[in-house]
């Protein structure tokens, strides 16, 4: 039996996070009752309440909804978490997040899109090309689409895009018709101890692609692929030899525009209104996904061109003839790279500042020599502190100890507040912002200062 089928009510600890609030509001759609807790206010728990979801912000047994039939965490709740404490030890179905998208996936024509780094944006312009060509799907997103202002829609059809998370390995529960790897670079290493490991990981997930399936890969990722029951395609920019891949790319009015080749011709003059060159290679596994399914060709080109992107993914927060202020959410020396190549691409005679926050003591760790040569690519970097996240703090890893390895002379650290000061003066006008952490809340200040 489908356990979806008894749900009355469902409660979230940890409701806040990107991708339990897009099960939030797939439940609310469903007249599930649905209420949960969260650390800390955020614009997304405000839009999940106005949506008619009861949220608290203390860890307290005293508000958990006694009737839930369900109780759904994240692995980011600490163990010691009361209310988590609380359901375990008093026999309620304590599940996490990856165990209900299964649920929902198990039955659904799935598209998985995996990757660790641009399987976001990749999901959320495979949703959209689907949505706009009216084909359809319910979509679980890890951003906020910025066409719709949402991470989650829900269609009839029974169709799910989504967002496959190695983290904790919870990629590993799906079952995909379809599925995507977008990279498979060493990240996570706190759950997966070494590269080898993440590798083996994405491997034990295109074997779960359900037989007749199809995988679809950025080229170069390697890693142990079982094809003997499943198509397999190659995708990327600039790979004449993948089977789905761009050519004749321009830059028109900060827009690019290039054509796809793939396995039955030619795609020709799709327009992307958003920046970065790796984005231009995640539209093209988008393109590969909706070509796979059989969309109309000119329906998604109208799609791609109409996508708006996906709130801290290469985001413009201000964009004058004086003023250029990029918001992005990468975190990985992979993700930053491309980061700085798409806005090199887009203005390659700028000097470009990047703010960047670390995320996690031990990717900082793991990753240091990596996060030093990408950023010594930048003309100017301030650092700020490690945003820790789950983590305790690690004996001399910070980000001075960044600062201290990059090469280049026009380096600092900042406090949150030296940055507002230093935005308040500076004269700059190419500034890129880049971290997974609260780095959110000073672009927001820094916007506001930039757009006086």
């Amino acid at each position: 039996m489908n356990p979806l089928t008894n749900i009355k009510n469902i409660y979230f600890i940890g409701i806040g996070g990107i991708g339990m609030s897009a099960l939030a509001r797939y439940f609310n759609t469903q007249g599930v009752r649905v209420s949960g807790y969260d650390k800390t206010p955020t614009d997304l728990t405000d839009d999940l309440q106005k949506e008619g979801i009861q949220i608290h912000f203390e860890d307290d047994i005293h508000q958990i909804d006694k009737l839930a039939t369900v109780v759904v965490y994240t692995p980011a709740i600490p163990t010691s978490h009361s209310e988590l404490n609380y359901c375990k030890d008093n026999g309620y179905n304590v599940v996490k997040r990856s165990d209900v998208l299964n649920w929902i996936t198990e039955n659904a024509f799935t598209i998985a899109i995996a990757g660790t780094h641009g399987k976001t944006t990749t999901t959320s312009m495979t949703a959209h090309i689907l949505r706009h060509t009216e084909y359809g799907c319910n979509a679980f997103l890890g951003g906020i689409a910025s066409n719709y202002n949402t991470n989650f829609w829900s269609h009839e059809k029974n169709v799910v895009v989504v967002e496959a998370d190695e983290y904790d390995r919870s990629f590993l529960k799906l079952a995909p018709n379809i599925a995507v790897v977008t990279a498979v670079d060493p990240d996570h290493l706190d759950i997966y101890g070494t590269p080898e490991e993440v590798l083996k990981a994405f491997g034990q997930f295109t074997d779960k692609i359900k037989s007749g399936g199809t995988l679809i890969q950025k080229m170069g990722t390697e890693f142990n692929i079982d094809a003997s029951n499943k198509s397999v395609f190659t995708y990327g920019y600039n790979k004449d030899n993948a089977s789905y891949h761009t050519a004749n790319l321009k830059v028109v009015d900060g827009s690019y525009i290039f054509d796809i080749v793939h396995p039955n011709g030619i795609l020709q003059d799709v327009v992307l209104n958003m920046g970065g060159l790796h984005n231009v290679e995640n539209a093209t596994a988008a393109i590969a996904i909706a070509l796979t399914l059989g969309i109309e060709e000119n329906k998604i080109k109208l799609a791609i061109a109409s996508f708006k992107g996906v709130k801290r993914r290469f985001e413009y927060k201000v964009k004058t003839a004086n003023k250029v202020l990029i918001d992005d959410y990468a975190h990985h020396p992979e993700e930053l790279n491309a980061l700085i190549s798409g806005v090199r691409s887009l203005y390659p005679n700028e000097k470009m500042v990047l703010i960047f926050q670390p995320h996690l003591y031990s990717r900082t760790q793991d990753q240091a020599t990596g996060f030093m040569e990408v950023l010594d690519k930048a003309d100017e970097v301030i650092l700020l502190p490690i945003y820790p996240a789950r983590e305790l703090p690690i004996e001399g890893v910070s980000s001075d100890m960044l600062l201290d390895g990059m090469k280049i002379s026009n380096k600092k650290v900042f406090s949150k507040e030296q940055l507002m000061e230093w935005a308040k003066q500076t004269n700059e006008k190419l500034i890129v912002m880049a971290g997974a952490g609260d780095i959110d809340v000073c672009i927001t200040n820094i916007q506001n200062i930039f757009s006086k």
